[in-house]
């Protein structure tokens, strides 16, 4: 079987936020033993990640993390048009990627005890996100 769906996601402020829940209610994962999903974000100033899905503060210090490491006043960025937010964002999201492929056991997505997928929003005002689920499975 194989199934695609794209989903909206709600505009979120910059930093990193918890999607697992928004994934995990597609409607036809229940509907098998095993799969694998595939998530692709539609944007090039955001990002997906798999990490911690309890504590927020892990999320709070990733987001510190990188503003730290890829400010947006750094001297030599010529892509400024859009702001001082938008070429980190461009780093942000080339360096920890745009997809996820994720497996999918007995109707659930098979995530670890502490695991969740992350939007990482990188932008001050970023707007509303798209991705795409592609599922093969049965």
């Amino acid at each position: 079987m194989w199934k695609q769906q794209e989903l909206r996601l709600t505009p979120r402020s910059r930093g990193f936020h918890l999607i697992t829940g928004e994934v995990a209610g597609l409607p036809w994962l229940r509907e098998v033993s095993v799969g694998l999903l595939h998530l692709q974000l539609l944007h090039t100033s955001a990002s997906l990640t798999l990490n911690e899905n309890a504590d927020p503060d892990v999320r709070h210090d990733m987001d510190a993390f990188l503003r730290d490491r890829i400010p947006g006043d750094l001297p030599y960025f010529r892509h400024t048009l859009e702001g001082p937010d938008d070429m980190p964002a461009h780093v942000c999201a080339s360096l920890l990627g745009t997809q996820l492929s994720l497996a999918v056991r007995d109707g659930r997505l098979a995530l670890g005890t502490w695991q969740g997928i992350w939007l990482g929003e990188h932008r001050d005002d970023g707007g509303s996100r798209r991705l795409i689920a592609t599922f093969q499975g049965e």
